[in-house]
């Protein structure tokens, strides 16, 4: 690999670089001095400077090029008003370091902090700790007294921003976009999951050790892993791509030319060198879902790709180099998979260092709300319309959404149907109840033919209403009964119950009385309509 060029950022020192003439040598000047070290090479030096202070500017560049032929320098005019005001040094410094096109994977950058004024010298160390800047502080300083060394010293250091706590403060507000950017902007309220994402930042932004993000199928981890690759960016912790691939479609052969690439000739139909995903990543994010599902001998090489950041492509004998970050997920128990020997112990022991368990939808009803009006914008941008519920609608939606009898079993996945199909079908962009309705009813026909769903047990819902009686229903009464309290938890009155259980019976006029039917259903099973928590709305009182 290359020697990564050594860049230098520094203010220019109005006091300790000035100086005319030939006695300027005799002096330590600390911009010129930097320059000077046989053991630090500076191959690029960014001068930054005031306008008015264009002609010291201009002396330092001609003195460095004396000492240092091959460092080149640049002169950074950057005008700030007050260089005492930390606001205005701090929000310059700031713009221009987000405009600059920093290359990390070519360049080593080092951060002048001796010369400028304090509040400048501040703003530099807070800019470099929170990694807007990429790199280190350097700090010089005249040699002793008695030497005749006009380089003096340099000392290369790392600090520790936890020793300021008062500090902190000032990166609250960054923390909480970060937060908010990681969520898609949802007002989350779950306190466990909003605790858990707050934790994910912090590692975001602070390690590039593998993440393992586990959870059900649909409950954001592709998502998340994009947005922990975007937060890492704008902080310029990788400045290459995001690259994912799930693991479950990679077999055989394929496999490994997929991860880790081919080179020409290494199987039949291998007519062209392929770089493969890891090198692809390389500077950047590396996202494998489904890592549950990639085979042993993939496992392998993957764990020498992260351990050592080299590895062979299929047909190679030299090993190439990528230095990625990993994120993985999976909705699989990888303990359980190692145990069975479908998942390398020691690739498990190096990925589980940070991870995460995201929870389904039905496990956060209070965060259902939110995700739902969420949806709803998501929704409007694809069919074109400013989508709305009637007030009713949203009521009733919602009451469906965080009942028990809400099984949301493909999650996120599920909302986001839901919500779509419902918005292509509002006339206007308006969702009624009628459609609420016809959605919650497809919801329940598609979650009680979905794999896995056990209709002849009593469900979770019937065992809490019936309690030990539950299990002296029988099979046949049991799935009706199963659908009856689903919409009755569903629903806001005993009337509105019963028009949904009997509306074909209505269409025919062969009922009269829903709720009274309703009412007596369940009283065959002791139960009234205030076992569901809701007020008899259709008993008029005293």
């Amino acid at each position: 690999m290359p020697t990564k060029r050594n860049v230098v950022f520094g203010l220019l020192g109005t006091t300790l670089d000035a100086g005319k003439g030939s006695r300027r040598w005799d002096r330590w000047r600390p911009t010129v001095a930097l320059c000077q070290h046989e053991d630090l090479l500076v191959d690029r030096l960014e001068l930054i400077h005031a306008p008015r202070h264009q002609e010291l500017a201009a002396i330092v560049v001609s003195d460095i090029h004396a000492v240092s032929p091959h460092t080149e320098v640049r002169s950074v005019p950057l005008d700030i008003a007050d260089p005492w005001d930390f606001e205005q040094v701090y929000g310059s410094l700031h713009d221009f370091l987000l405009g600059y096109p920093f290359r990390p994977d070519q360049e080593s950058y080092l951060v002048h902090i001796t010369t400028g004024t304090h509040v400048a010298q501040i703003c530099l160390f807070l800019l470099t700790e929170s990694r807007y800047f990429p790199g280190r502080l350097v700090q010089t300083s005249p040699a002793s007294r008695g030497e005749t060394n006009t380089a003096g010293r340099y000392a290369i250091i790392d600090l520790d921003l936890s020793k300021y706590d008062q500090l902190a403060s000032r990166f609250a507000k960054e923390q909480r976009q970060g937060l908010s950017y990681l969520k898609a902007g949802i007002d989350t309220r779950n306190a466990p999951f909003n605790a858990m994402i707050e934790q994910i930042e912090r590692v975001a932004v602070g390690s590039r050790a593998p993440i393992l993000l586990l959870g059900p199928t649909g409950a954001g981890k592709t998502q998340l892993a994009r947005r922990i690759y975007d937060v890492k960016r704008t902080r310029r912790q990788v400045d290459g791509d995001f690259v994912e691939v799930n693991c479950a479609t990679l077999r055989g052969d394929h496999a490994m030319s997929t991860l880790f690439g081919h080179v020409r000739g290494a199987f039949t139909g291998a007519t062209t060198d392929r770089p493969g995903l890891l090198r692809k990543a390389h500077g950047g994010v590396l996202f494998l879902d489904e890592i549950g599902d990639l085979g042993i001998d993939e496992q392998a090489m993957l764990l020498r790709a992260i351990e050592q950041k080299v590895f062979y492509p299929v047909g190679a004998d030299r090993e190439v180099r990528s230095d990625f970050q990993l994120l993985a997920g999976t909705n699989r128990d990888l303990r359980e998979r190692a145990a069975e020997g479908r998942f390398r112990d020691d690739l498990l022991a190096r990925i589980n260092l940070w991870t995460f368990r995201l929870p389904g939808l039905a496990q956060r009803p209070e965060d259902i709300e939110p995700n739902l009006d969420f949806e709803v914008q998501q929704a409007s941008q694809l069919v074109g319309v400013h989508v709305t519920f009637n007030a009713d609608a949203r009521k009733r939606f919602l009451r469906f959404a965080m009942s028990d009898g809400a099984r949301w079993a493909a999650n996120f996945r599920d909302l986001n149907a839901a919500v779509l199909r419902m918005a292509t079908l509002a006339p206007g962009g308006r969702i009624t109840t009628d459609i609420v309705q016809g959605e919650i009813a497809r919801l329940e026909t598609a979650w009680q033919s979905a794999p896995g769903h056990n209709a002849l047990g009593p469900s979770d819902l019937t065992s809490r209403m019936l309690g030990a009686r539950a299990a002296e229903v029988d099979r046949f009464d049991r799935i009706q009964l199963e659908d009856v309290l689903r919409v009755c938890h569903a629903s806001r009155s005993l009337s509105e119950a019963g028009r949904t259980l009997f509306s074909e019976s209505r269409k025919k006029k062969t009922s009269s009385n829903d709720a009274d039917r309703l009412r007596k259903y369940l009283a065959r099973f002791g139960l009234s309509w205030q076992d569901f928590g809701q007020a008899d709305l259709d008993t008029p009182g005293p």
